[in-house]
């Protein structure tokens, strides 16, 4: 096989009756290499079965400078940068992506970003979302709470992994209480080396929402998989419902509060408006033990021994239909063993597998032997909201020490987590 090409060039895979063109890449199994084809993709070859690889251009080295200029005509926005595919970029050489080390690079791979704002950046961490936890909510929400301080910024921009990303919405959506101004949460489901790539479009977006009139935390991206607009989604009401589409992010029991495309921007439904005068205060309290488990048929109630043994203060459990579980006349019902493991201090809280829809548990007979034990039905409330709230209502030591505070906190609307109307 003839080869004068290094990775990262431009080149033709030769083969007897077929040609490929790409980016010459390198494979981690001897005796093959991958071809970055135009439309994203990579293709693997065995070099024995390849005549040639042709040069057709040498990889060009990427100039990292990239100079910032300040548009005193322009707002400002806060960028939070802390991973995820939207904050990586090529690495031509080994055909995948790596985080960008500066707010530099970034902006050099997204110069439409100031096209209408300027922009001041900080990066507290840089990590996958799967990787991430309270502490890190807790120390985002610091970084933003300042930036919501600030008179000089119009609203912030979060951008972050997808695994997480609708925790992290909920998490901000409690801890930044009295909200002044839009925080924004936005990602990519493709990287920027495939022509499919959603982060343009979704930065792009996002600035229109970071300047808009609407004081809420958000989730912002694609609406479908088209690549025109955007939905800005409520980040208590949003949930992650396909793995790799870019309109991955959907409203639930709930309406988008935007329409967004780079040149324009529509109000959807109601919002609490900003009001820059106001100040943020930060509020980041979360206990730990809480767990979440999906109610199966046949599942025996003694799982939550577990959590009672190892200290849990509270559960929350997906029930079935419209509040049920398996109760009097089932093998294994669970009432007796709910009320062992609430009589000991553990709150248990109910939301629905179904995601649309609420709980009512007055229907049935099941759901009102359950009604009055001290399980709080959290109505339409998404299971990833319910975990992320009761961990900050617990977090607060004068709430968690009286059952009837942390119910009435539990259904108390703090950041439109209870959806009273809904509607298809």
């Amino acid at each position: 096989m003839k080869c004068n090409a290094e990775f990262g060039d431009r080149v033709e895979v030769h083969k007897i009756k077929e040609i490929y063109e790409g980016v010459y890449l390198p494979s981690p199994e001897a005796g093959t290499f991958l071809l970055k084809l135009d439309n994203g993709y990579n293709i693997g070859f065995n070099r024995k079965d390849v005549n040639e690889i042709k040069l057709i251009k040498k990889r060009k080295e990427v100039e990292t400078h990239f100079e910032i200029v300040s548009d005193g005509s322009k707002p400002t926005i806060g960028l939070v940068m802390i991973g995820g595919t939207i904050s990586a970029k090529l690495n031509p050489g080994k055909g995948g992506v790596d985080w960008v080390d500066t707010p530099e690079e970034l902006f050099k791979i997204y110069p439409n970003l100031f096209n209408k704002v300027n922009v001041k950046v900080e990066s507290p961490f840089m990590k996958g979302s799967e990787n991430m936890d309270f502490k890190d909510w807790q120390k985002v929400a610091k970084v933003i709470g300042k930036m919501l301080n600030d008179k000089s910024i119009s609203g912030v921009i979060l951008t972050q992994g997808t695994d997480t990303l609708h925790y992290t919405s909920a998490a901000l959506s409690f801890f930044l209480r009295d909200l002044n101004k839009p925080v924004i949460v936005t990602y990519s489901q493709r990287s920027i080396d495939r022509a499919s790539s959603d982060a343009s479009l979704n930065l792009e977006c996002s600035v229109q929402a970071a300047i808009s009139n609407v004081a809420e935390v958000m989730t912002v991206g694609h609406a479908n998989s088209n690549d025109n607009f955007c939905y800005a989604i409520l980040g208590t009401k949003v949930k992650k419902l396909h793995s790799s589409r870019r309109d991955a992010f959907r409203p639930v029991n709930s309406e988008p509060i935007l329409k967004i495309s780079p040149e324009k921007l529509e109000y959807l439904s109601n919002f609490n408006p900003r009001e820059n005068k106001k100040k943020v205060i930060l509020d980041v309290s979360f206990e730990e033990k809480i767990g979440v488990i999906k109610f199966i048929p046949g599942q025996n109630p003694s799982i939550l021994d577990y959590y009672l043994e190892n200290g849990y203060k509270g559960i929350i459990i997906e029930f079935m239909g419209i509040g049920d579980i398996a109760v009097s006349g089932a093998r294994l019902p669970w009432t007796k063993k709910l009320k062992e493991v609430m009589d000991k201090g553990m709150i248990v809280c109910a939301t629905p597998q179904t995601m649309n829809g609420r709980l009512q548990p007055l229907v049935y007979v099941t759901g009102r032997e359950l009604a009055n034990s001290g399980i709080i039905f959290l109505e339409d409330m998404l299971t990833e909201t319910a975990f992320v709230k009761l961990s900050w209502v617990l977090g607060h030591e004068d709430w968690a020490k009286d059952k009837e505070v942390v119910k009435e906190k539990m259904l108390f609307n703090f950041a439109k987590e209870l959806n009273p109307r809904i509607t298809e």
